[in-house]
C-alpha cells in the first residue's frame, strides 16, 4: 500500500484528509505527520507546510515531497531536505482562481483609492476625492512573473479591462498582455507601467529585487501589490517611496516576517492595505484532489507539472 503522511492542518485535521483521500484514492494509506507508530522507511509521499528540519531527509525512500503551498521555500529552508526527491508545488485550479480574484480586487482597491476611503472610514470623515475616479482602461498594470499564476493573472486582468504588461526571464506570449523579457527589457517594462504585480518567485536573484529605485521607474499614481514573497521587497526602500510620493498605494499580502511584527511601520502607513498571506489559500478538498492526481501520475511513471528546479530556485 502506497503511504502519504501529512504535515498541514494539524492532528486534528488529519479525519477530513482521510475522509477526503478514502473517496479520492481508497488505496492510499494516509497518517499524520507525528504518528510515531509511522517508520520513516515505509513512507512514499509527504504532503508537507513547514517540515521539522530533518524529518524528510529520515524518509529514505520518499518518492515525492507534496508542498501544502504553492511556495516551497519553507521546505528548502531545510539545508538537510532530500534534494533527490521531486519536490511539487502545489496547483489546481482553486488557487490560480483565489489568486486572479485578489489581484484583480487590489487592482481596483488601487485603482479607486480605496485606502483614502478605509481611512476616512477610521476617522469617521466623509472623504471625496477632488478628481474624477480613473477607469480601468486608464491604468496600466505589470505582472512580473509569468508562471503558473502570473500568467493567467495577467490574462484575468486584461480581461476586467486594464491595460497589461507582463515581464519574466524568458520570453512569453499571451492573450492581450504586452511582454517583455529579461535583463534588457525591465526598464522599458517598468516605465510602461503604474502598477506593479510582483509574482516572482523567491530566488537569490530576485530577492530585494524590489528597490526604490525600481519602484520610481513606475508611472505616476504608481501602485505595487506584492503577492509574489516578502524578501523580494527592500522594505526601508518601500516605506521611503511611500512617504516621498514615489508609491502611492501598496497592496501587501506577503512579508519578510510573518506574521507581520505589531512594531511593523505598514501596520499603520495610510497607504497601504495588509492582508494575511491570503491571496491563494486553496481549501482541503481543492489540495486533496490535485495531491491525489500527482500520486496517480508519478505511481503511473508519468511527468508532473510545477516541480521544483533547485537550478532555477522555483
Amino acid at each position: 500500500m502506497v503511504c502519504l503522511v501529512i504535515k498541514q492542518g494539524g492532528s486534528a485535521a488529519l479525519p477530513e484528509w482521510k475522509a477526503l483521500f478514502a473517496r479520492l484514492m481508497p488505496e492510499l494509506e494516509v497518517r499524520d505527520w507525528n504518528d510515531p507508530t509511522v517508520d520513516p522507511a515505509h513512507v512514499d509521499y509527504a504532503l508537507v507546510w513547514k517540515p521539522d528540519p530533518g524529518r524528510l531527509e529520515k524518509m529514505v525512500n520518499l518518492k515525492a515531497i507534496l508542498s501544502a503551498a504553492v511556495g516551497v521555500d519553507h521546505i528548502t529552508c531545510d539545508p538537510t531536505w532530500p534534494k533527490n526527491v521531486p519536490l511539487i508545488r502545489m496547483g489546481g485550479e482553486e488557487p490560480v482562481m483565489q489568486m486572479e480574484d485578489y489581484v484583480l480586487w487590489a487592482a481596483f482597491s488601487i485603482l479607486r483609492d480605496a485606502a483614502s476611503w478605509r481611512v476616512g472610514q477610521q476617522e469617521k470623515v466623509w472623504t471625496r476625492q477632488d478628481a474624477p475616479a480613473r477607469t480601468s482602461a486608464e491604468m496600466t498594470i505589470g505582472v512580473m512573473g509569468l508562471g503558473s499564476l502570473g500568467a493567467p493573472v495577467a490574462m484575468r486582468l486584461a480581461r476586467a479591462g486594464f491595460q497589461v504588461s507582463g515581464w519574466a526571464r524568458h520570453a512569453k506570449t499571451l492573450e492581450g498582455v504586452t511582454c517583455y523579457a529579461g535583463a534588457e527589457g525591465l526598464s522599458a517594462f517598468l516605465h510602461a507601467c503604474d502598477t506593479l504585480v510582483c509574482l516572482l518567485p523567491e530566488t537569490p536573484e530576485t530577492t530585494g529585487m524590489v528597490t526604490y529605485d525600481l519602484l520610481a521607474q513606475l508611472r505616476k499614481p504608481a501602485g505595487l501589490i506584492n503577492v509574489g514573497r516578502g524578501p523580494l521587497v527592500v522594505e526601508a526602500d518601500l516605506l521611503r517611496a511611500l512617504n516621498d510620493g514615489t508609491l502611492h498605494t501598496a497592496v501587501l499580502d506577503v512579508f519578510d516576517k510573518e506574521p507581520l511584527p505589531a512594531s511593523s511601520p505598514l501596520w499603520a502607513h495610510p497607504r497601504v492595505i495588509i492582508t494575511p498571506h491570503a491571496a491563494a489559500d486553496a481549501s482541503r478538498p481543492a489540495r486533496a484532489a490535485y495531491v491525489a492526481s500527482v500520486i496517480e501520475a508519478l505511481e503511473q511513471g508519468k511527468d508532473v507539472p510545477l516541480r521544483y528546479d533547485p537550478a532555477k530556485g522555483y
